[in-house]
């Protein structure tokens, strides 16, 4: 493997020992054909020059990265699914593979994996991924970070030659799997375990691990629990209001599916609004619309109050932790507020005139509904430029009186980095967009034919768009 200087491994997991996470060995694929590389994310941990041959090799065989871990390692972890404990789950269908550092930030970066085999935790599954499944993973992340929230990387998707199995899709259907490149994989889940266990040792050898690892300004407090729960919180409120800035339904808000440091990871059944509906629904199988657009803040905010609960044992005062809490809704919509001008690019004034304009635009996205649409508004309006907006294909729908508001706040703001619309997106009658429609659209030429253009188009589309809004790091 051609080692490259930003190639920096440190592998850490093993320091919090096996009451933490189980050795395991990777499936072996009856074959493997690589299907998509991010070489942009490979080059931020050094791995940007490995041929196909060896990118095989290690993402899809695992053979060990160099000085990284000598083996996967599984995850213990419990977790509130809709709300209901379960003491049975923990990595089912995924592995830690490697721990490195990114170049430049130096910050600590896992490579796990999705659909890599059996583990102790798989619960009677069978270790897999479909292939569709990776495919919408590499799609969500890549949209995602083109739109400036905080989220996980799709590093590596292997087709593995297997036959699968699934209620929610046609079946038999293809075999994938993923590889990630994320800042944690520690989860509100992770908390939880030994919390559920009665192991104040353990809950406190993980609070120092997560704060010595991944907030090492915050390590040696007189309270590394409300440290963490800080921490958490701050990560929790810029990632959920990211999400609602970016029209996103995740789906599935289960404690095992939020990790500590604030990166939104593992895309299941997600939407991208149409358009403006608090009660939309991602997943199939959510019948009360417990994760309902509108109530992803209500969601995390109650996963937060399980993870302070778990903290309660590592010695924490309880009125303490109550008190973080209770600033969660302030960092919320401070977070809600800096995402929604980023999207819109338009520099921050002060806080009435800022409240002002993100409540006109959410009044506005209400009004327009399904004639504007969620991301059509961001790309008709941004930098301000009413022009663009009055006299594009929704300007008739804007001039409308609803519309006035927004329309007086817009004219009173200052663009951000107004260059950015010499981009040749903004030239466009139409932003990227992924719907549903487009997702499923560009499925049926891969099954029915391994035609794989309207997927590679829509990775350059993405592309386009990332390099167009400018907003990565959330």
């Amino acid at each position: 493997m051609p080692l490259s200087a930003d190639y920096r491994p440190d592998p850490r997991l093993p320091i919090l020992g096996a009451d933490f996470a189980d050795p395991v060995r990777a499936a072996d694929f009856p074959s493997l054909r690589l299907r998509w590389r991010n070489d942009r994310a490979a080059a931020t941990v050094g791995l940007a020059g490995l041929t196909d041959a060896e990118w095989t090799d290690h993402f899809g065989r695992f053979a060990p990265l160099a000085d990284n871990l000598p083996g996967p390692l599984a995850q213990r972890y419990h977790g509130h699914q809709f709300r209901v404990y379960n003491p049975e789950i923990g990595d089912g269908r995924g592995f830690t593979f490697a721990q490195l550092r990114e170049a430049g930030s130096g910050r600590l970066l896992d490579l796990a994996t999705k659909g890599s085999g059996l583990t102790p935790w798989s619960r009677g599954g069978d270790g897999r991924l479909t292939l569709k499944g990776g495919v919408r993973e590499v799609l969500a992340a890549g949209m995602l970070e083109a739109l400036g929230v905080p989220t996980s990387r799709a590093f590596s998707l292997m087709e593995t030659g297997e036959s699968l199995v699934r209620q929610d899709e046609p079946s038999p259907t293809r075999s994938a799997v993923l590889v990630r490149l994320s800042h944690s994989h520690i989860r509100f889940g992770t908390f939880q375990r030994p919390a559920a266990l009665e192991r104040p040792d353990l809950v406190r050898k993980l609070v120092d691990y997560t704060l010595e690892l991944y907030f090492p300004h915050r390590s040696g407090e007189a309270d590394p629990g409300v440290a963490l729960l800080e921490e958490a919180c701050r990560g929790a409120a810029r990632l959920t209001g990211a999400w609602m800035a970016a029209g996103f339904v995740h789906g599935v808000l289960n404690t095992d599916n939020m990790n500590i440091t604030g990166e939104s990871f593992d895309y299941g059944p997600y939407r991208f609004l149409p358009h403006n509906d608090p009660n939309f629904v991602a997943a199939y199988f959510d019948h009360s619309g417990l994760y309902s657009f509108g109530r992803q803040p209500e969601a995390v905010f109650w996963n937060l109050r399980q993870l302070a609960g778990c903290l309660l044992m590592a010695g924490s005062p309880e009125d303490s932790l109550v008190e973080v809490l209770n600033g969660f809704g302030d960092l919320y919509r401070g977070a809600l507020t800096r995402a929604m001008l980023k999207r819109l690019g338009l520099a921050p004034r002060d806080g009435e005139a800022d409240g002002r304009l993100v409540s006109a635009a959410f009044r506005a996205l209400a009004a327009g509904g399904p004639a504007i649409r969620w991301e059509p508004f961001f790309f008709d309006w941004f930098c301000g430029d009413s022009v663009r907006a009055l006299e594009g294909p929704r300007g008739a729908v804007y001039r409308r009186t609803e519309f006035e508001d927004l329309r007086r706040e817009m004219a009173a703001a200052e663009p951000d980095r107004p260059e950015r619309l010499g981009h040749p997106l903004f030239g466009r009658d139409e932003p990227v967009e992924l719907l549903i429609d487009r997702i499923e659209a560009l499925w049926t030429p891969i099954t029915v034919d391994d035609d794989w253009s309207g997927f590679e188009a829509m990775i350059d589309e993405i592309e386009l768009a990332r390099t167009a809004w400018g907003l990565q790091g959330g």
